[in-house]
Order: C-alpha cells, then structure tokens, then sequence
C-alpha cells in the first residue's frame, strides 16, 4: 500500500514545490500522477528502474546535479538542504528513497531540465506524455491514465 493521494499531495508535493518558488497546481497534480505511475504512490519504492516514488535512477540523479544544478548554486543550495546531512554524503542515491521532499524536488527539478509546458490541471494526456518524455521513453500513454485512475482518481478533488 502506498502513501494517500491527497496526503502525498498536501505534505510532500505542495509544501516541496512551495519551497522551491515552483509551485502550480499543474505541477502539483503532475508530480502526483508520476508518482501514481512510477511506484503506484510508494507501493515499490526500490528496483531495477531507479529509486524511490518517482523511480529515478543514480545516473539520471548525478547528471541533474552535474548539468543542471550545478549552474544555479542558489537552486542547488535548496535542494541540498532538504537532504539529510550525513546520509547524503555517504549515499546521495539512497535519499531517493527515503526522503520525500528530496525525491520530488528532484522529480521537479528533472521535468524543469526539460522546459516542457505544462498541461492543464485535468489533461491526464499531456501529463502523460511528459512523464513517458521524461521519466519513461517506453511507457504506454495508457499506462499513465490507469495508474492515476488506480491510485488517484475519487480520492483527490482536483481543486485545493
């Protein structure tokens, strides 16, 4: 069993995206919808595709600090404090895992890499194709629309 929709939404997602001065509620429900999708909110939050709620993987996770990051040490500079402190150091990777707001400040921070414009709060299809750009080349459309109605829909009102 994963974490709550709406929980996931309004403790983790919100206040990550709010931290960074990124927040829209089309990123909020985004991010949602990849989390859905990549790990059915938590359910599997470790395996061969990568790390944590939104499965993203080491390589993947070193070339947002080498090529993005590290060109705005302010934005590095937040990302890195919402890290553990000396877990970081020793396993970077693993904060994926177990640090939430990390792993969606990086799930973010990856969909921003890419300078895609987002869709409208409700285009589950939009959504869908940046998660398949971004987070899962082979990913099916369909994938995405089930995963959000499996683990999402009737249990998070759109507007909050």
């Amino acid at each position: 069993m994963g974490i709550a929709a709406k929980e996931l939404r309004q403790h983790v997602i919100r206040p990550t995206l709010i931290y960074l001065d990124r927040h829209c509620v089309s990123a909020e429900m985004l991010l949602l919808g990849i989390a859905a999708c990549q790990s059915a909110l938590g359910s599997a939050l470790h395996g061969r595709r990568g790390h944590g709620l939104f499965r993203i993987d080491d390589q993947r996770h070193r070339t947002l600090w080498d090529d993005y990051l590290a060109r705005d040490p302010d934005l590095a500079s937040r990302v890195r404090g919402l890290a553990s402190q000396h877990a970081f150091l020793g396993g970077p990777d693993l904060e994926l895992t177990v640090n939430l707001r990390y792993a969606t400040a990086i799930a973010w921070l990856l969909v921003e890499a890419q300078a895609v414009t987002l869709p409208a709060v409700d285009d589950r299809i939009g959504q869908a194709r940046i998660w398949r750009q971004i987070f899962n080349p082979q990913g099916r459309l369909r994938d995405f629309t089930e995963a959000w109605q499996a683990c999402v829909d009737q249990k998070l009102p759109v507007a909050s």
